[in-house]
């Protein structure tokens, strides 16, 4: 049977179950004539009888039961799967895959999935922490994670961190060993703790910034590190100075276990930015995220 006939199969069935034109035609709303012309007409289409007219009732004859049993509980099925879509576009559920930097994902991911998923237990959230530029698009990311001035200019991004800075930082032990500098071109002059990023392929350069100029420092050392916490942990052995994120060594600093040296020469600069393609239809669920995530001053 042509896919356009469904609807007279529905019009039958509904008419079989209720037993009734009339109630049949309120239901659907359609009118008494229409819905009976409609299944007149499949009834020439089969060359069966469906129904039993009388003035009193309609009921199926025997092959309009057996096209009952058959139609309507696939009818049925098909009704619930649409209403559970419906659901799923009413309620936020599903997963959402994040790829962020380790320090993003700590400072920022976490302390907000921790607010919001207790809320939504339907949302799984996956988050792969890489240093990399990841194509979003092709890697098949519902959204990334880069500082403000990293972000593609065609795509769509939502601050979510304040204002970060960096600190240049060491041990006591460590500057009982060595001067403290003054510039950052003093640094060349110390054992740096050093970062290996993939997104830079080579040693990251220390970069920073005072009334305007900005220098970049390549600096050298014992110790190279792709991991935040290593670098940290390096650092309270006395093992360098590292060149580390504010937030992650201020109580460090507070509690005297690590000195800071070059403050006025870490200025603030653009926070981290949620960043993904533009979607006409998001899913409730990545929008539930992308609204915990949204930085609010």
């Amino acid at each position: 049977m042509p896919q356009e006939n469904f609807n007279d199969l529905v019009a039958f069935v509904t008419v079989a179950r209720e037993e009734s034109f009339t109630r049949a035609a309120v239901k659907l709303g359609v009118s008494q004539s229409a819905l009976s012309q409609t299944v007149r007409g499949l009834e020439e289409r089969l060359g069966l009888r469906l129904l039993t007219r009388t003035t009193r009732r309609v009921s199926p004859t025997p092959a309009g039961e057996r096209l009952l049993q058959t139609a309507g509980p696939r009818f049925d099925e098909i009704q619930s799967e649409l209403s559970a879509l419906s659901e799923m576009r009413d309620k936020p559920a599903g997963t959402v895959r994040i790829t962020a930097g380790e320090h993003a994902a700590i400072s920022v991911l976490a302390p907000a999935l921790e607010k919001i998923l207790p809320n939504y237990p339907e949302i799984n959230v996956e988050i792969t922490v890489d240093y990399g530029l990841t194509d979003i698009v092709a890697e098949r990311y519902d959204a990334g994670v880069r500082l403000g001035e990293q972000v593609a200019k065609d795509m769509i991004a939502i601050k979510i961190g304040p204002e970060m800075r960096m600190a240049v930082v060491g041990a006591k032990s460590y500057f009982q060993r060595n001067p403290w500098p003054e510039t950052p071109q003093d640094l060349t002059n110390h054992n740096c703790i050093q970062i290996r990023m993939p997104t830079y392929g080579n040693i990251f350069p220390w970069e920073f910034e005072k009334d305007g100029h900005e220098v970049k420092v390549r600096v050298e050392g014992q110790l190279v590190f792709n991991n935040m916490g290593m670098r940290r942990d390096a650092a309270l052995r006395g093992l360098g100075l590292a060149y580390m994120p504010e937030d992650q060594v201020v109580e460090d600093v507070r509690r005297g276990d690590l000195i800071r040296v070059l403050e006025d020469w870490c200025e603030p600069f653009a926070g981290y930015h949620l960043y993904y393609p533009n979607r006409r239809h998001a899913s409730p669920a990545f929008a539930a995220v992308v609204d915990a995530l949204r930085f609010r001053a």
